[in-house]
């Protein structure tokens, strides 16, 4: 039986395991025995990673999933009420239930609404380092930049109030965090579940120009569906574009000369946001899929039952698809990573992740030019213990 396990310490900050670099040098899909002994397989090869992420004959639902590696919330994971998908939780679902939220959440996140979020993005930004200035150095980056910017932002886009967001930011790190015990997890989703449940009734009666409303709208959904996916996207919208903007400001204060083409060059930002999504792939652990019928990937026969965990940022070092691939280079065309997923469950809120970042990195660093670390790059501590890689906090000083 295969003895390999998944590697997660990483020797370099930015750079994904050395194991994990030498498994994709010498395949695509390696044979990996997960936390709970099942034998399923490691996907380290990027077309190998697109073909499993587009095939119909691979779910997503928890029920068939494995957990990749031991954890303090593996508990959690094999409880009865864990592998029942809740109301709206479409990430969580298979065709026919993930089409129908799908096509009602792609009708709310429109060019016209994202459009119009970008000069109020522009605003957060500004008003976040009007605080920075203020506050004066050092400062933590994360708090005082990283994390209040999405969170304005999801909160406007879903119409939750400003003066509301902090349980959200409370609950969404107890979630998010490997280390977080299972009870302390289904609380956190609990409070957060309930203060939605509010908010959703609050808009029924009082309705505005928010996702929430376009939905209630929609008049397809109940309010515990609607619950379900507002906590869905609260989640997502402060987890991932906080720590993209918090890991890439470090990787470009790491890297001068890349921070200054992105500071320098405004035909730069682009690409460099993409780069940034591509070199840094902040999904440390999955996507996972499991086979509901035998399937060919690449020459490798996956089994019925068999479940694949999707090693992204290996995916997206994948000398076969880029050139120079281990190398940050924010000048390069850097289109076609996988960081936002692909086929059926790529990410909704990519646009508005992308927005939030061309917005915010270029902002950040005209108007603190002098920009550098209070500490030194290995005093900085990065989430290696979390679902979604980044660094815990950044102190910096201009």
């Amino acid at each position: 039986m295969p003895e390999l396990t998944m590697p997660t310490t990483r020797q370099r900050p930015l750079d994904p395991p050395d194991e994990i670099t030498a498994l994709r040098q010498q395949a695509a899909i390696h044979r990996m025995t997960y936390a709970d002994g099942h034998q399923g397989w490691l996907v380290t090869g990027h077309a190998a990673a697109r073909a499993v992420l587009a095939s119909p004959c691979f779910s997503n639902r928890p029920e068939h999933a494995h957990p990749p590696i031991p954890s303090a919330r593996m508990e959690l994971a094999t409880r009865p009420e864990r592998l029942r998908v809740p109301p709206g939780f479409f990430l969580r679902m298979d065709p026919p239930d993930h089409t129908r939220f799908r096509r009602l959440l792609t009708g709310q996140f429109t060019v016209r609404r994202m459009k119009t979020l970008e000069p109020r993005i522009a605003e957060i930004t500004e008003a976040c380092l009007d605080a920075m200035e203020a506050a004066g150095p050092p400062v933590d980056l994360v708090q005082e930049f990283a994390l209040p910017i999405p969170s304005l932002v999801i909160c406007e886009l879903l119409g939750v109030p400003y003066e509301e967001r902090e349980q959200f930011q409370a609950g969404t790190k107890v979630l998010a965090s490997l280390e977080s015990k299972a009870d302390d997890a289904v609380a956190a989703l609990g409070e957060i579940s309930a203060y939605l449940y509010g908010l959703v009734g609050r808009k029924r009666e009082k309705p505005a120009d928010d996702l929430l409303s376009g939905l209630i709208e929609s008049g397809e959904l109940s309010d515990e569906e609607l619950t379900g996916v507002g906590v869905l996207l609260l989640i997502a919208g402060h987890e991932t574009t906080a720590n993209m903007l918090g890991l890439g400001t470090y990787a470009l204060l790491t890297n001068p000369d890349q921070l200054a083409a992105m500071r320098d060059d405004p035909s730069v930002v682009d690409n460099g946001v993409e780069e940034l999504l591509r070199h840094l792939t902040i999904i440390h652990l999955g996507p996972i899929r499991t086979a509901l019928e035998d399937v060919e990937i690449e020459g490798v026969t996956i089994r019925a039952g068999e479940s694949v965990t999707i090693h992204l940022p290996a995916a997206n070092r994948d000398a076969a698809r880029f050139t120079d691939a281990e190398r940050l280079d924010v000048t390069r065309p850097a289109g076609g990573h996988l960081t936002f997923g692909h086929g059926i469950h790529q990410c909704l809120g990519q646009q508005l992740a992308r927005a939030e970042m061309r917005i915010a990195y270029p902002a950040l660093l005209r108007r603190l030019p002098g920009l550098r670390l209070a500490v030194t790059p290995e005093e900085v501590p990065m989430r290696s213990d979390m679902s979604i890689y980044g660094v815990h906090r950044l102190p910096v000083t201009w």
